[in-house]
C-alpha cells in the first residue's frame, strides 16, 4: 500500500555567517541552492538577543542583491570605501543553538559534518567539529570575570563525539512511528491541512501550498520526542520566532550501519541508540530515578533492517525492533567518597507506593504499549547484600503497580542472575539468554512495514505463528517493549541485549523472505556483522557513561576470547576506576550546563559552588509540585485505552496537533527525497559514495577462500574472517594443507589482511614478515629445505582447479558446441542472402537459423560507434590540448562571462 505523505526535507542545510559591526546575518540554503532564508542577529544588545526573520524565502538572485546592498550600505555608513562592509564568518552546516552565561548569547555553528547512515535515502550525520560564535560587538560586551570558566565548562560537552542529526529522518523517534505517520488516511491529512491554515499561529504555514487538485503530495512533519533531544534547551528561545527549517534538533549515542550482502543483495543493518537527556550523567553520580520518572543512563536502542535495493519509504522493505536500557527505577545511589570499587547500594527515600516506577512505566506504555518485560541482571544471591537490594525492592514495586492493571497488560518481570551463570562452569550463558530472547520476541512482535511473505506460507514455521505483536494490512507493529537492567546497564546488559537483537534479527530477515527460517547461527558472517555493530555500540555508550570501553564482551560470555583479553579487560576497569573517581564530576558539571538544569544568574551560587546537583535534578524539593496522582489508578487515562498499542501512535486528536501537514508539488524539492540523495546537479565519485564505503559482510567477514560459500548465513570456522590473517608458522601450515584439500587456489592476501595480522604476530614473526613483500606466500615463510615440497602442495594442477586442462585439444564434442554459440550469433544480425548462403554451408550438426527480426549493427554481439558532430569533436580536441598545456584563446561570450562571474562574486 503506498504511503499517503512523504517526510518534509528542511531547506537549511547550507549555512553562511555573515559580519557588519552592527548585525550578523545568518544565510541558509537548501542542498541544490535554489532557495534561502536569512536571520538577522543583533549585536548592539549586551546580554539580549534579538532574531528576526524576515519570512521570505530569496532565490540565489535575489540573495546576492541583497548581500550586495548590505555590503554597499555598511561601507557608506562606515565610511570604508577601499574594504567590503560586509564580511563573510564562517561556513556551516545548520545551527546547535544560543547559549549565555553572564555575558551576551553565543551562537553555536556545526561546521563539520560526516555521512554515517542512510534510511530509506535519509542521510544521518555525526558532528564532526563546531564553532561558537559570540554575539554582541566589543564596543557593547559587559565583561565578567566568571564567563571564561562557564564557557571552559560548556564547552567540555564535546559536540565533535556521537551527537548526531538529519535534515529530513525524525533521529528521535522509532522508525515504526515515523512510517505510521506517513500512513495516515488520506482524508484526515486532507483534514488536518485545512485546519492547520484556519487555526495555526504559524505564519509560514500557508508558503508553497498547492492546492490544486489530486498533483499535490502531503508533507509531514512531526515534533521531536524531546526526551531524547539534547539541544532543546538551546533552541527554545528562538522555537517560536523563526521558521522550523532552522531548527535542528540533534541526538546523543550511536549510530552505525553496515552492509549485509546477501547473494549480491544488498540489505542494511543499521543500530541507532538514543541516550535521554533527562536524569543525563555520569555513572556514580546518577543512580536510579528522579521525582519525574526519569531514570539515570536510559538508552534507547533501535536496530533498523532495509532492503537496499529498493530505496524509498513507499515500495521498499523496512523492519525494526526496538528495545531500552535503563538504571533500576527507584530512589537510590552509592557514595563514592569511600574511595572504594563497589560503593555500597543505598536506598535515598521510601516509596511504598512506587510513585517513580509508576511514572516511569507509565511513560513507557504511553511510547511503546505493553507488554513492559523487564529482564533485571543484578546478581540475586551475595554473601553480603548489594546489588540484591535492588532486586527485592523492584520486585515490590512491580507487584504493586501490576494489581491494578488489567490482566492482560501487566508487567512482566524476569529476574535472571547473569554473573552466578557466567561463573558456572556446567551453564552456558548464551544459551539461556537465547531462550529468553526467543520468549520476548514472540510477545513483543517487531515492525516491518510489508505483509508477510508468500514464502512464509509455502514454507510455515511454527515460532513465526506464535509471534505477538499487532498484524496489520500494511505489515506488523511492535507492542511492548523490553527493559533490561544491571546496576551500570553496561557490560552485562549490553550482551543481553545483542542476544535479544540477534533473536530478532532473525525474525526480520524472515519477515522479508531472505532467509527460510528466523533462525540464525553464531560464527555466520551475518551474526558477526552484527556482533561488531553492537560491540561498538556498547564501547560507545560505555565509555560516555562509564568512563571506559565495556569490559565483558560477547566473546567473554562465550568464552572463545584470546588470553590477551584478560589484560585488556583489567587497564578497561582501572580506566573505568580512575575516570569514575577524578573526572566524572567535571563532566556532570558540563552536562548540567549544556543541557540547562543549571542556569548562570547573577549574584547566586555558580555551578562549581554546589555542593550536591540533586536540587537540580529533583524539582519537588524546591517547589510543590501538582496533586500526586492516585496510588491505585496510577496510569493515564488515555494511554490504558487503547493498550496494547502504544498511545503516541494512535491516530487521535492530541496526537494530530503534533504534525504539521503541508501540500506540496509532487516535484516540489521539500519532498523529492530522489534528488536529496542522488543530487543529481552536483558531480559525485564512486569513491567517496558512502554505501561504498561502508562495512560489507562480503569484503570484511567473508573468507578471501576461493570456492568459499559466498552466503552470509553459513557457519564459518572462528579462524575464517576477511579481517585477519592467521599470525603464526603452524596455523599457517595449516591453513596451507585447507587450501590444498579445497581444490582452489588461494588469491594473494590483500593489504588489509596483511597488516592486521601483523598486530597479532609474535616480534619474531615481525621480523621475518619485514623482508617479505605484501603479496608474499606461505611458502616463502618456510624453509629453504623444504620449498620443493610445499610448492607441490600450494601449486596445484590446472586440471584439479579449472576442471580441464587447458592445454589439451578440444574434444568434437565441445567444438560442436562452440560452432553452434557463433552461429547463434551470426544469424542474429545478419540478415542478407550471403549470410544464409554461409550458413547453408555450415558443417553438419550446426542449426540453421534464417533471422526474423531486423536487428540494428547495435546489439549485444556488436556495437555501433556513436555519431559525433563536429562541435563536440573540436571540444574534445580542446580539452585533450589543455590537459598538454595547449590553451585555446577565449572568446568574447567567455570573457563576459567571466567579468560577470568575478563580478558577482567579488565585487
Amino acid at each position: 500500500m503506498p504511503t499517503a505523505a512523504a517526510p518534509i526535507i528542511s531547506s537549511v542545510q547550507k549555512l553562511v555567517l555573515y559580519e557588519t559591526r552592527a548585525r550578523y546575518f545568518l544565510v541558509g540554503s537548501n542542498h541544490a541552492e535554489t532557495k534561502y532564508r536569512v536571520l538577522k542577529i543583533d549585536r548592539t544588545e549586551p546580554k539580549d538577543l534579538v532574531i528576526i526573520d524576515d519570512r521570505h524565502v530569496y532565490t540565489q538572485q535575489e540573495v546576492r542583491e541583497l548581500l550586495g546592498r548590505l555590503d554597499l550600505g555598511n561601507r557608506t555608513k562606515m565610511g570604508q570605501k577601499g574594504s567590503a562592509g560586509l564580511f563573510r564568518a564562517v561556513s556551516a552546516f545548520g545551527v546547535v543553538g544560543f547559549v549565555r552565561f553572564l555575558e551576551g548569547y553565543y551562537i553555536v555553528l556545526i561546521t563539520k559534518r560526516r555521512k554515517m547512515a542512510d534510511i530509506g535515502g535519509h542521510a544521518i550525520y555525526k558532528i564532526e567539529d563546531t564553532n561558537m560564535i559570540y554575539i554582541p560587538n566589543d564596543s557593547v560586551r559587559i565583561t565578567h570575570p566568571d564567563e571564561a570558566r562557564y564557557l571552559r565548562i560548556f564547552q567540555n560537552v564535546d559536540l565533535s563525539s556521537n551527537f548526531y542529526f538529519s535534515y529530513s529522518y525524525d533521529l528521535s523517534h522509532s522508525l515504526q512511528y515515523n512510517l505510521t505517520v506517513l500512513r495516515m488516511p488520506l482524508e484526515m491529512l486532507k483534514s488536518e491541512t485545512t485546519q492547520t491554515r484556519q487555526e495555526s499561529f504559524d505564519i509560514f504555514e500557508d508558503e508553497g501550498l498547492i492546492t490544486q487538485g489530486g498533483s499535490g503530495v502531503f508533507g509531514i512533519c512531526s515534533e521531536p520526542y524531546m526526551k531524547y533531544v539534547w539541544n532543546g534547551e538551546l533552541l527554545d528561545i528562538i522555537k517560536n520566532t523563526v521558521h522550523r527549517d532552522w531548527l535542528l534538533y540533534i541526538i546523543h549515542g550511536f549510530c552505525g550501519q553496515s552492509k549485509l550482502l546477501i547473494y549480491g543483495r544488498p540489505v542494511y543493518v543499521t543500530l541507532i541508540a538514543r541516550r535521554s537527556s533527562k536524569f543525563a550523567g555520569t555513572r556514580f553520580l546518577k543512580r536510579g530515578a528522579n521525582c519525574e520518572g526519569d531514570v539515570a543512563n536510559e538508552v534507547e536502542t533501535e536496530q533498523i533492517l532495509c532492503d537496499a535495493s529498493v530505496m524509498s519509504f513507499t515500495a521498499g522493505s523496512y523492519s525494526s525492533y526496538v528495545q531500552v536500557r535503563g538504571s533500576v527505577p527507584l530512589y537510590w545511589s552509592q557514595d563514592i567518597s569511600t574511595m572504594m570499587p563497589k560503593p555500597p547500594i543505598t536506598l535515598d527515600q521510601a516509596d511504598p507506593f512506587a510513585h517513580v516506577a509508576a511514572l516511569h512505566f507509565d511513560q513507557m506504555l504511553q511510547r511503546f504499549g505493553s507488554p513492559i518485560i523487564i529482564l533485571n541482571l543484578v546478581k540475586e544471591r551475595e554473601k553480603r547484600k548489594h546489588e540484591r537490594i535492588l532486586s527485592e525492592e523492584l520486585v515490590a514495586a512491580v507487584t504493586y503497580l501490576n494489581q491494578f492493571l488489567p490482566p492482560e497488560h501487566t508487567i512482566i518481570y524476569i529476574p535472571w542472575d547473569m554473573a552466578k551463570y557466567t561463573k558456572s562452569k556446567l551453564c552456558n550463558v548464551l544459551d539461556r539468554l537465547n531462550v529468553i530472547a526467543e520468549s520476548v520476541v514472540k510477545k513483543t512482535g517487531f515492525f516491518v512495514n510489508r505483509p508477510d511473505s508468500y514464502c512464509s506460507i509455502l514454507r510455515p514455521d511454527e515460532k513465526w505463528n506464535e509471534l505477538g505483536g499487532c498484524v496489520i494490512p500494511t505489515g506488523r507493529l511492535q507492542t511492548g517493549v523490553l527493559r533490561t537492567n544491571c546496576v551500570d546497564c553496561l557490560d552485562r546488559t549490553n550482551t543481553a541485549q545483542f542476544m535479544v537483537g540477534k533473536c530478532a534479527l532473525a525474525y526480520q530477515l524472515y519477515s522479508l523472505g531472505l532467509i527460510d527460517k528466523p533462525n540464525l547461527q553464531f560464527d555466520t558472517d551475518a551474526v558477526r556483522l552484527f556482533e561488531e555493530l553492537y560491540e561498538d555500540h556498547g564501547d560507545t555508550l560505555s565509555l560516555q557513561y562509564g568512563g571506559s570501553q565495556l569490559v565483558h564482551r560477547v566473546k567473554t560470555y562465550r568464552k572463545i576470547a584470546p588470553w590477551t583479553q584478560h589484560s585488556k579487560d583489567i587497564m578497561q576497569t582501572l580506566s573505568r576506576y580512575y575516570s569514575n573517581a577524578f573526572s566524572d564530576a567535571d563532566r556532570q558539571d558540563s552536562i548540567n550546563l549544556f543541557l540547562g538544569v543549571f542556569h548562570p544568574t547573577e549574584g547566586k551560587p555558580h555551578l562549581w559552588e554546589l555542593p550536591t546537583d540533586f536540587y537540580l535534578h529533583h524539582k519537588n524539593t524546591m517547589r510543590l509540585l501538582p496533586t500526586r496522582r492516585s496510588y491505585t489508578h496510577w496510569w493515564t487515562p488515555e494511554v490504558i485505552k487503547h493498550l496494547p498499542l502504544p498511545y503516541d501512535e494512535v491516530i487521535c486528536a492530541a496526537n494530530l496537533k503534533k504534525l504539521i501537514v503541508k501540500k506540496f508539488h509532487k516535484y516540489e524539492e521539500e519532498i523529492d527525497i530522489h534528488n536529496e540523495f542522488f543530487r543529481p546537479y552536483e558531480l559525485s565519485s564512486f569513491d567517496d559514495t558512502f554505501c561504498l564505503a561502508m562495512t560489507s559482510s562480503a569484503r570484511d567477514f567473508m573468507p578471501k577462500t576461493v570456492g568459499i560459500d559466498p552466503s552470509p548465513f553459513t557457519v564459518r570456522k572462528p579462524d575464517e574472517t576477511g579481517k585477519s590473517v592467521l599470525g603464526n608458522k603452524s596455523n599457517r601450515e595449516e591453513a596451507v594443507l585447507q587450501r590444498k584439500t579445497a581444490a582452489s587456489a588461494p588469491p594473494p592476501p590483500s593489504e588489509e589482511a596483511v597488516s592486521s595480522s601483523s598486530e597479532d604476530d609474535s616480534g619474531t614473526d615481525r621480523e621475518e614478515e619485514g623482508s617479505v613483500s605484501q603479496r608474499s606466500t606461505p611458502v616463502k615463510m618456510t624453509d629453504t629445505g623444504d620449498s620443493a615440497k610445499v610448492t607441490e602442495n600450494v601449486v596445484q594442477p590446472m586440471k584439479e582447479v579449472y576442471g580441464i586442462n587447458l592445454s589439451d585439444g578440444l574434444s568434437e564434442e565441445d567444438f560442436s558446441i562452440y560452432s553452434r554459440f557463433v552461429q547463434l550469433g551470426q544469424s542474429q544480425h545478419k540478415q542478407d542472402r550471403s549470410s544464409q548462403q554461409l550458413c547453408s554451408r555450415c558443417p553438419d550438426g550446426v542449426i540453421k537459423l534464417t533471422p526474423i527480426s531486423a536487428f540494428s549493427q547495435d546489439n549485444i554481439y556488436e556495437v555501433q560507434p556513436p555519431r559525433v558532430d563536429r562541435k563536440s569533436t573540436e571540444i574534445f580536441q580542446a580539452h585533450i590540448q589543455a590537459s598538454q598545456g595547449i590553451m585555446q584563446p577565449l572568446g568574447k561570450e567567455d570573457l563576459s562571462m567571466y567579468r560577470e562571474y568575478i563580478r558577482n562574486r567579488y565585487l
